[in-house]
């Protein structure tokens, strides 16, 4: 103390001036013990719990930037106002989607949300380059995703972190087990999902404090199910003195230390006042109803046989009945439809399976594949599968009505179309029956399912097949992608690299054929080979004579657009009065973007509808690789007003061999 008291310097003041400084040291230190009084919290701030996705991304370079963008998006909404406890960004380029989310504790003052963001920022980049990170943080909580999960809830499981100190008073267990109660319920019939509240122990000096908060973006429901999970597991850590409980859509957390103000509980009673009420008006409806109810069940059982067979089995039925999932046939069912799967009702099979044209007993007429499940392991692969198709629900997708599982086969019911495939109206049968308008409206709408499939759907789906013969079409040609047996779902966090090659020859893309890796833009480019088809009514694999060279359909459309004379790929069946040249090429143009290497820059399916819905799109002239291998990069934003000059890419060897 002696050396410490040396080396403080005291000024002299003179008397008249000590007296003002003497009530300004007064009045700091009263403002001390006031400040030391309210701040007394325990503000650590910890890392409650880190994930990190299993998956890497596509392009790192698009993927960093994107997520760079996003986080500054989040953090540029949080600095907005001094409101904003919460925040929601998404950035996509390239295909590279990265949404992002963040939300605060609203006990926080904003300057420390902001930190808390930075923090968890630097914390989740920890787990470098995925497509998918969540970070926890007792004060907020932040995760990126390459898909939309902003609604998500309950996908953690029952996630707990229990303190080491425990109490060994019963009052504490029961005060705390009282003010997570209140929570669980309050909290969701606030408009901000969010409650704290600090309960004085029975007979003791300590103090419970507590606060519950949801994601905003989630549903009442959703919030009252997540926090009375997180309730539960909170009654499991007790006695101990904190706990700390949570999962995608919410935050539980309790501690005998202060960690937020005493003036900063909210009022949880006018939340509360209907529970009691409701439990009393849902005990009085249910013996008030009873007698009623028993009469509707007597009906239902006498009705039941009835309802099972007058069951729309064949038809459209809304998307209520769609999402509640394809319904079980029986064997005997389909057996009947079909005459025992007789060769007169045979429409056609394929390496996966047969398809069979059947009428169920309520006239209903479907188409009816069959397919055998080799394995197990087969099996679970189409159920899982199965589970997801089956709400997928678009005018241009072929719809799942049903399913049959018998020994080692499994039946998929689809819908029956009249008109078949399109390959047979492009090159087969019924060659040159289709005119200029249909074509495009089948263009457009095939355009608009695989969008649909991609992005707009709750999962993203791959279909790593497209083809002209995947593609039915209805009684007005409007066209439906079908044959999802080679579809492929992604993961939870939507990213999926496979090395096992599921396509057909003339339409798979480069990268996957090479190198199997797997992206939307594998549909991208098979979407633009079967343009090329439509336009010209010849199959990809068609050998084309072009002076002393052959071409497939691809490098003859490519050779022609570079030659400015990509007109000449039109079917010559079609009648010149009924298309405009210019925008036959733009299509043309199109469809070959869609086919460069490599795939990032080829344009999204949202992309490409976006461009065939603008009658004159002015879009970037395509770019054709000089190497079949998909390591060449092409600048995205090299363009050229002349569409009709040659444009290609060059790279040296030294380029090649680096990489």
């Amino acid at each position: 103390m002696g050396n410490i008291r040396k080396n403080l310097s005291i000024p002299i003041i003179e008397n008249g001036a000590m007296t003002s400084i003497a009530v300004t040291v007064i009045v700091l230190v009263f403002m001390l013990v006031s400040v030391t009084s309210q701040s007394n919290i325990n503000r650590n701030n910890t890392l409650v719990r880190r994930y990190c996705s299993q998956y890497g991304v596509l392009d790192e370079t698009f993927f960093l930037r994107n997520l760079n963008t996003t986080f500054s998006s989040l953090r540029r909404q949080l600095s907005s106002n001094s409101s904003v406890y919460h925040a929601t960004a998404r950035t996509i380029i390239n295909g590279e989607s990265v949404y992002g989310l963040v939300w605060c504790r609203l006990y926080l003052t904003h300057p420390e949300c902001l930190r808390c963001f930075d923090t968890a920022a630097r914390s989740v980049r920890v787990c470098g380059i995925v497509n998918g990170g969540h970070v926890v943080f007792d004060d907020c909580n932040l995760r990126y995703e390459n898909n939309n999960f902003y609604m998500e809830a309950n996908v953690r499981g029952n996630v707990g972190v229990c303190g080491n100190q425990t109490s060994t008073q019963s009052a504490f267990t029961e005060t705390v087990k009282k003010v997570l109660s209140d929570l669980r319920v309050a909290t969701p019939r606030k408009p901000d999902f969010y409650g704290a509240s600090m309960r004085q122990v029975t007979g003791s000096n300590l103090k419970v404090y507590a606060i519950a908060q949801c994601n905003i973006n989630i549903t009442k429901s959703d919030c009252a199910e997540c926090l009375s999970i997180r309730t539960s597991t909170l009654s499991d850590c007790l006695p101990s003195t904190i706990g700390r409980a949570f999962d995608a859509g919410c935050f539980m957390r309790y501690s005998n230390t202060a960690f937020f103000r005493d003036n900063q509980t909210t009022d949880l009673k006018p939340f509360l006042k209907g529970d009691q009420n409701t439990k009393r008006a849902i005990i009085g409806g249910v013996l008030g109803g009873v007698g009623f109810l028993l009469v509707i069940l007597a009906f239902l059982l006498w009705n039941r046989s009835k309802k099972s067979s007058a069951r729309p089995q064949g038809k459209s039925t809304g998307a209520t009945e769609l999402l509640q999932g394809p319904m079980a046939y029986s064997h005997q069912d389909l057996a009947t439809a079909t005459n025992n799967f007789s060769t007169e009702h045979k429409l056609g099979e394929g390496p996966f399976g047969e398809v069979y044209k059947g009428t169920l007993n309520n006239g209903g007429v479907v188409a009816i594949k069959k397919t055998t499940m080799h394995s197990r392991g087969r099996k679970t692969y189409f159920e899982n599968e199965l589970k997801i198709i089956s709400n997928v629900h678009h005018r241009h997708v072929m719809r799942l009505l049903g399913y049959c599982n018998k020994g080692p086969h499994l039946f998929l019911v689809l819908e029956f179309m009249e008109n078949g495939s399109l390959d047979k109206f492009l090159y087969g049968d019924k060659r040159g029956s289709l005119t200029w308008k249909q074509r495009f409206e089948i263009i457009f709408g095939i355009a608009r399912g695989l969008a649909y499939l991609h992005e707009q759907y709750h999962v993203t789906i791959i279909h790593r097949d497209i083809k002209s013969s995947n593609i039915l079409l209805d009684n007005d040609y409007q066209p439906k992608i079908s044959d999802f047996g080679l579809v492929r779902l992604l993961p939870e966090d939507k990213t999926h690299i496979s090395t096992k090659v599921a396509g057909t020859f003339g339409f798979v893309a480069p990268e996957y054929a090479i190198h199997g890796q797997v992206s939307e833009k594998v549909d991208t480019y098979s979407f633009g080979v079967m343009v090329l088809e439509i336009i010209s009514g010849r199959r990809c694999t068609d050998s084309i004579e072009n002076g002393s060279v052959t071409h497939n359909l691809l490098d003859y459309a490519w050779d022609l657009y570079e030659k400015g004379m990509h007109v000449n790929l039109i079917d010559n069946t079609l009648d010149p009065s009924e298309y405009a040249q210019e925008d036959v090429k733009k299509i043309i143009e199109l469809s070959l973007t869609c086919t460069q290497s490599p795939a990032s820059t080829r344009p999204s399916m949202s992309e490409v509808v976006s461009l065939l819905s603008d009658t004159s799109p002015e879009q970037r002239a395509p770019l054709k690789s000089t190497v079949t291998e998909t390591r060449v990069h092409i600048p995205l934003d090299t363009s050229t007003s002349d569409t009709s000059s040659t444009s290609k890419a060059t790279v040296s060897n030294a380029e090649l061999s680096g990489r």
